[in-house]
């Protein structure tokens, strides 16, 4: 009978010498103490005819009970016919061929990053990933996703977030579909909401809570506007410019020097910065035109209205301004009260009021006005929605 080895203790551990040292508790366990210091369990054992020795982890991230244990788990393994060192090559070759969810997120937000108007959308689809399903399956193998995991991760905020759910779902649909179409994935894809998850979450459109852009009533509007005016600094007269072209704040922060035509008083926004992908003309009335013509301009910077330390004002800036202000909107509120006033104090067609929100319409009507009146009747409208922001009754 084979001499059973002596027990090492785990106070012994630190004082080793530089050599292989028996462990004991699990035959073929070995501490080896490298010149460098660096200690590691080896387990020297027999497969079929073949003498192994397999890697159990270094010390002290494996304290020496563990490594025992793990030591008994090889040779268990071998005792039942599996070669645990090719067992263990083969998972880690499987881990590497297929990607983890997070991964996969990664690379499609890289492939669809082209089609996006600006990196804020990629950034978008990384944040919401990271924060609500990188904690259920990023580390996940991606093949391994199903639809269990996409109700785990959608659920918690189904009710109380459904606009940032419904994205949710959309995005995880994205990667899980980039997956299959990359070979990582087989069969259905679990966050599709037809015929799936819609079998087990409330639609939508049942449950969301509708929340609207908070906006300045009609009748505070000359009142602020003159408030407005008495302020300095870009997001003050940035702010000033969104009003009186009823367009959005990334439009208005994004403007250049080079979509201005002073000449013809048009600002031409360019489809790639606009929301519906269409190029936008705005006309610029005469107190829209003294507001850019007292601007300074930058030799660094092509920006109407650059933040203070270079680069777009951030997408708070104005928002911010209106809070200093104590006032109980929001910038894209100006647009439903523009909205309002040539509902309810002008007589414009609504087609013509729609056009100047940059608004799809029918495209029939869209292209009859684009060739005929709509621009000139559009100038008239935003010269007395003018007038009527500086307190007059038009």
């Amino acid at each position: 009978m084979p001499k059973k080895t002596k027990e090492i203790a785990a106070a012994q551990l630190p004082r080793l010498p530089v050599g292989m040292h028996a462990a004991g508790g699990a035959t073929g366990l070995y501490l080896r103490v490298a010149p460098s210091g660096a200690r590691n369990w080896i387990l020297r054992v027999t497969v079929g005819n073949r003498r192994r020795d397999m890697g159990l982890g270094g010390w002290p991230d494996v304290p020496l009970a563990e490594a025992r244990d793990r030591a008994r788990q090889a040779r268990r393994k071998i005792e039942e016919g599996i070669d645990p060192i090719e067992a263990r090559r083969a998972a880690k070759t499987v881990l590497r061929e297929t990607p983890s969810f997070s991964e996969c997120a990664r690379r499609t937000i890289e492939a669809k990053r082209p089609e996006w108007k600006s990196a804020k959308h990629a950034e978008q689809w990384k944040s919401t990933l990271d924060t609500y399903a990188k904690p259920v399956v990023g580390n996940m193998p991606v093949d391994q996703v199903e639809l269990r995991h996409v109700v785990e991760i959608l659920s918690p905020i189904w009710i109380e977030k459904t606009e940032t759910a419904t994205r949710l779902r959309a995005r995880l649909e994205a990667v899980l579909a980039w997956a299959g179409a990359s070979g990582f994935r087989k069969g259905e894809n679990p966050a599709r909401w037809r015929g799936n998850l819609d079998a087990v979450l409330a639609k939508p459109g049942k449950v969301a809570k509708v929340e609207h852009h908070r906006a300045l009533p009609l009748s505070q509007l000359s009142a602020f506007v003159a408030q407005l005016r008495k302020r300095e600094g870009a997001s003050a007269r940035a702010l000033e410019f969104l009003i009186l072209t009823a367009t959005r704040s990334g439009e208005v922060r994004g403007a250049t020097w080079e979509e201005i035509d002073l000449k013809e008083n048009v600002w031409t926004i360019p489809a790639s910065r606009m929301k519906a992908g269409k190029e936008h003309r705005v006309p610029l009335t005469a107190r829209t035109v003294a507001l850019l013509k007292k601007l300074p301009r930058f030799a660094h910077t092509p920006l109407l209205f650059p933040a203070e330390r270079g680069g777009m004002l951030s997408d708070m800036a104005l928002t911010a301004l209106m809070r200093r202000m104590d006032v109980d909107a929001v910038p894209h509120g100006f647009r439903s009260t523009f909205r309002d006033w040539a509902a309810e104090h002008t007589e414009y067609p609504r087609d013509v009021a729609e056009m100047a929100l940059a608004h799809t319409i029918g495209d029939k009507v869209e292209a009859a006005y684009r060739r005929g009146d709509l621009f000139s009747k559009r100038t008239a409208m935003m010269a007395d929605w003018a007038k009527f922001a500086a307190g007059g009754k038009k």
